[in-house]
């Protein structure tokens, strides 16, 4: 198996369902300091191509992604050998001081129909799932991440229809608590970055009530100012649900082609059971259909409703709007540099396990 890399101007790819793959994405992670990179896959022709970011882990070498990517997936027995074969043509496309490919992958994870048939989340443990990949390599190379960059399970909304067609594939209690937040008084808007600050307060709320590491205020900066670039590839959307002057729910949600994505939300400590999410969500669909999106994609969630994992709670909340849960692959690395990967992987694990 052949895959062969051609470069290509960065500012040129093709229009994505995938906002982490799209030339809306490349302005944000540029803005922020990355290197990117843009090559056809097969030639200009085949209609495909990939976005590679780099940036530097140490002292001359670095480190390339490829986030969410590649999109277009071969057979599950060849997921092993295509990467082998893009991370060779990809190297030849490089300097010399990279120490690693990492790819999160967007394909279906080997594993889906067990977890699905089974209703259990029952990874092998990682050198098993090592050995699948890599059959049929030449080198037996890939290694799996010790952790995955994007979510590995999410739910994504089915949104085409009729609004009534959409309401009657949630869960009774979805359907009753937007209508609950609507009778209480609760309001969701689209504010404009102005209001980003607010936003962000109740970002930092969220992170310390659970307890996840903050993303920068200068990357939501980015998303924004990236947008007025690139207008009409994509959309970008502040929502907060509020109630009087309280603010009680907020959303980031970004459109590329014809698939939405929560990228970022947060909630007050306050009024919880005014159910702003269960509105705001709402909203965020409503804006989705307007833009003529196909699907709504609502992130994080467990793998299965098992209430040992961190993301069961959301699990119950956004299966309720009646998505359906995807297994993704997760993310692997392609090492070059053995010494320099073996490096930072250990500092990356040390930092997950603090």
């Amino acid at each position: 198996m052949d895959v062969i890399l051609k470069p290509k101007d960065s500012q040129k790819l093709y229009p994505t369902d995938i906002l982490f793959q799209s030339i809306y994405w490349e302005t944000v992670k540029r803005q922020l300091g990355w290197k990117t990179y843009a090559f056809d896959l097969d030639g200009a022709k085949s209609g495909r191509d990939l976005l590679v970011l780099a940036k530097s882990i140490g002292r001359n070498t670095v480190g390339l992604y490829v986030p969410q990517g590649p999109e277009f997936a071969p057979e599950p027995e060849d997921y092993g050998r295509f990467l082998e074969s893009m991370s060779e043509s990809l190297i030849t496309q490089m300097q010399k001081d990279v120490a690693f490919i990492r790819y999160d992958l967007p394909w279906e994870s080997s594993y889906a129909r067990e977890i699905e048939k089974c209703q259990r989340y029952d990874y092998p443990d990682p050198r098993i799932r090592e050995i699948r990949m890599n059959f049929g390599t030449r080198n037996w190379k890939l290694k799996k991440a010790p952790v995955d960059m994007t979510v590995a399970h999410s739910c994504i909304v089915d949104i085409e229809g009729d609004e009534a067609h959409v309401l009657s594939r949630m869960k009774p209690k979805t359907r009753y608590n937007i209508g609950l937040a609507h009778r209480k008084g609760v309001r969701v808007s689209a504010f404009s970055v102005e209001k980003l600050p607010i936003f962000y307060d109740l970002y930092r709320q969220t992170a310390q009530r659970n307890g996840f590491q903050m993303s920068e205020y200068r990357f939501f900066e980015a998303l924004f100012s990236a947008h007025k670039e690139h207008q009409g590839n994509s959309e970008i959307f502040l929502l907060m649900a509020t109630h009087g002057r309280d603010v009680l729910a907020g959303a980031i949600i970004v459109i590329s082609q014809n698939g939405a994505l929560f990228l970022h939300g947060a909630s007050a400590n306050i009024k919880r059971n005014y159910m702003g999410s269960y509105a705001l969500h709402w909203k965020a669909i409503q804006c989705a259909r307007a833009y003529n999106c196909r699907v709504y994609d609502m992130g994080a969630v467990s793998p299965v409703a098992d209430p040992q994992f961190t993301f069961y709670g959301l699990y119950l909340f956004k299966s309720g709007f009646g998505g359906q849960i995807v297994h993704h692959s997760g993310t692997w690395d392609y090492p070059v540099d053995e010494t320099a990967y073996l490096a930072f992987r250990n500092w990356e694990t040390t930092c997950a396990e603090n």
